[in-house]
């Protein structure tokens, strides 16, 4: 399955209560300027603002894609995919020569007092939206508490935060709150089966890896997902590790698509090290629990140093045998 941006998700309606909360404010035209969207990540939150924002901007409603549906064909839509719609601004961390920067930078910021003295130019209000809020860094945080102390006429600030307690409590204050709570494992279910992701047999294990998040969900419906959560079960599971076969792993981390294999069979490695951790005794689930967060470091600083790959995953595994072997009770 090929990851679809929240910009072009039109069939994944993330939280019915938000969307009919949102929907009753502008109703009502009581519509706050600034909307905090909390709830860990992966729960559709960056989703609802694009649907937010095509119906802010003008997209005719879609009442089969749910309160806030909007069809993919509108204009307004097309605009908003296209990154085109000049009333929307669009804040989030840049991409320089391959990489992604760290934070939203007070530059970044510094465009939205810009952006919201002007008026509309073909919709009603000008909508921003910043994903996520969490990234920007000091400067930039203090940039954006200016607007929102001094809220515009016709603009709707829209922020995607996964940790809101560490946003200036001055943010918070001045912000409506909505909450996105995680999933069932029923709703991931049927919204694989239903989006016709996977099978259902399929969609009952993703259901269960995704741990409420219908994003993660969507992520692990995937050929080689699945394939890299299965080989890292057997890794977990296994009795010895098979060096053949994680050279052939490691040889894959070559080329454009390396980085994703890396970070896909990491994703699953350390997905499956915790949930041995939580199904262990206590005396193995600790040593397991040791590997998880070991294991847990490893994608981010690889990436930070630019440390090889292959050698990456090779010190993962030959922590993985010796956290196997003092959780069986052995030393080496």
């Amino acid at each position: 399955m090929t990851e679809v941006h929240p910009r072009d998700r039109f069939d994944l309606q993330p939280s019915s209560a938000a969307e009919a909360a949102f929907e009753d404010a502008r109703g009502r035209d009581r519509l706050h300027h600034a909307w905090l969207l909390t709830g860990p990540e992966g729960l559709g939150k960056a989703t609802f603002a694009y649907r937010a924002a095509r119906r802010l901007l003008g997209a005719a409603p879609d009442p089969s894609r749910g309160p806030l549906g909007a069809r993919p064909d509108d204009p307004v839509s097309r605009l908003i995919s296209a990154q085109s719609h000049p009333d929307l601004l669009v804040l989030e961390r840049l991409v320089e020569n391959g990489k992604v920067k760290k934070s939203i930078s007070v530059d970044q910021a510094r465009d939205l007092p810009e952006f919201f003295s002007k008026s509309p130019s073909q919709a009603r209000a000008r909508v921003a939206i910043i994903d996520a809020a969490d990234d920007l860094n000091i400067n930039a945080a203090n940039a954006l508490l200016k607007i929102l102390e001094e809220p515009p006429e016709h603009g709707v600030l829209l922020m995607v935060t996964h940790s809101p307690g560490r946003l200036l409590a001055t943010i918070r204050s001045r912000c409506r709150r909505l909450s996105f709570q995680p999933w069932s494992e029923a709703a991931i279910r049927d919204l694989l089966v239903r989006h016709g992701e996977v099978e259902p047999d399929d969609a009952d294990r993703i259901a269960a890896m995704a741990g409420g998040s219908p994003g993660a969900a969507l992520g692990l419906a995937s050929a080689a997902t699945m394939e890299a959560d299965a080989l890292a079960h057997r890794w977990v599971s296994g009795d010895a590790l098979d060096r053949a076969e994680a050279l052939s792993v490691a040889d894959g981390f070559r080329g454009a698509e390396g980085p994703a294999k890396f970070e896909r069979i990491m994703d699953r490695l350390i997905a499956a090290v915790k949930a041995r951790a939580l199904s262990a005794s206590t005396a193995e689930g600790q040593a397991w629990a040791d590997l998880w967060s070991q294991l847990s470091e490893i994608p981010e600083r690889t990436a930070g140093l630019n440390l090889d790959r292959a050698d990456a995953l090779a010190g993962a595994l030959t922590a993985l045998e010796r956290t196997r072997a003092v959780a069986a009770g052995r030393t080496r």
